[in-house]
């Protein structure tokens, strides 16, 4: 029970949305109209994030999940065909190609990039792959120049789960216009946010146009109610087109705040390198800073990611395991028969990656009260070891 004489904790949350006087001043422009839906906040979305991506299109959909579905889907892929991935993601990266009847084939990651190795993949393929989907993991970029050669080689079909990497570049590209076509998500912990929403960005002319299509219920793109394909219900609506163009004019602005926050994080972490790995930036690449993932040593005991998520959380710091593998969850287990062991570098990462509490206006007094909680509780951790 607290004190009732004591001044209550604040909780830091895990994520929080940044939103200005411009979202709320579009929103409610388009609340003033009449136009809810398929309107121009959605054309001027999809114009500003082709823009940023470098590519000719950029079809706006309900969700970054739909994103990859349609990709998927307007590629052809489906029973019968391998989608090559990493096992070290957010679920739906996976999941995209199950809902085509495609199967997935996982590949292990870089130790260092935590995205998918283009080594690895090379050695994973079979006959059967026909894709390979890759994602920018923490909004680090993948290999795509290495992944681009790989697939080139092959004959396969390009994809990039970039849900997590808007702004991101690599090879002087920026992400989003690597591959046939690439998806991304607007979840409010996203680098933007539309609430939810997701964009897919392409230079394929058919391939964005059957996007739109499949978007619609497969309308044909006229004015008939005539549906030439069998489509989904996956329109981005006209509220969430306005907040996004709003997120979009700021997203320099937001991306540096981010890039702030995580500087003041690896200086209050810096006498920490014995028991932690912090987010490095790989010198070929500009990292969209997604989250913020610190890796414990591997000399704690196997629990100990989670005796320090736990330790965080009761001092009311938000934090998470970022990513439990996806071959290891419930569902891939019971379906498919994955067992630990499988792929031990995912595996081995995601037992030890802890996300700490990371967003745009988190304060500098409050990257510091999380940095004395996590120095506090690994030193909780040695004292326990020292006394065994």
């Amino acid at each position: 029970m607290p004190n009732p004489g004591s001044s209550p904790v604040t909780s830091i949350p895990l994520s929080r949305p940044s939103l200005s006087e411009r979202e709320h001043r579009y929103v409610n422009e388009v609340l003033r109209s009449d136009r809810l839906a398929m309107g121009p906040f959605l054309a001027a979305f999809e114009q500003r994030m082709a823009g940023v991506c470098g590519t000719r299109h950029a079809v706006a959909v309900s969700s970054g999940t739909a994103a990859l579905h349609l990709i998927v889907r307007a590629l052809g892929l489906g029973p019968g065909d391998e989608v090559l991935t990493t096992p070290f993601s957010f679920v739906a990266s996976a999941n995209a190609a199950l809902y085509e009847g495609a199967r997935v084939r996982f590949a292990d990651i870089d130790p260092d990039t935590f995205a998918l190795d283009p080594g690895q993949a090379a050695r994973a393929l079979t006959p059967a792959t026909r894709a390979l989907l890759a994602v920018d993991v923490f909004g680090v970029p993948a290999d795509w120049p290495a992944l681009a050669a790989l697939a080139e080689r092959h004959g396969l079909h390009l994809i990039d789960d970039a849900c997590e990497a808007l702004g991101a570049h690599i090879g002087g590209r920026p992400v989003g216009a690597w591959g046939a076509a690439a998806a991304f998500g607007f979840y409010p912990n996203k680098q933007i946010t539309l609430g939810e929403g997701g964009c897919i960005t392409t230079n394929d002319d058919a391939l964005a146009a059957r996007c739109r299509s499949l978007r619609n219920q497969g309308r044909a793109d006229d004015a008939r109610m005539e549906h030439v394909d069998l489509g989904f219900n996956y329109r981005l609506d006209e509220l969430s087109a306005a907040l996004g163009c709003a997120q979009l004019e700021r997203l320099e602005t937001l991306l540096a705040r981010r890039a702030a926050v995580a500087a003041w994080y690896a200086e209050d972490l810096a006498d920490l390198a014995e028991d932690l790995t912090l987010p490095a930036d790989p010198p070929d690449r500009r990292r969209s800073w997604f989250v913020y993932v610190v890796r414990l040593a591997d000399h704690f005991p196997a629990d100990a990611r989670d005796r320090v998520m736990h330790a965080l959380q009761a001092d009311g710091i938000g934090c998470a395991p970022y990513f439990p593998c996806i071959h290891l969850q419930p569902y891939y287990r019971r379906r498919f028969g994955y067992r630990p062991g499988a792929f031990p570098v995912a595996e081995r990462v995601a037992a030890r990656t802890l996300a700490l509490p990371f967003y745009p206006d988190l304060s500098r007094d409050d990257v510091r009260r999380v940095a004395r909680a996590l120095k506090a509780a690994l030193g909780a951790l040695h004292a326990a070891s020292s006394t065994r």
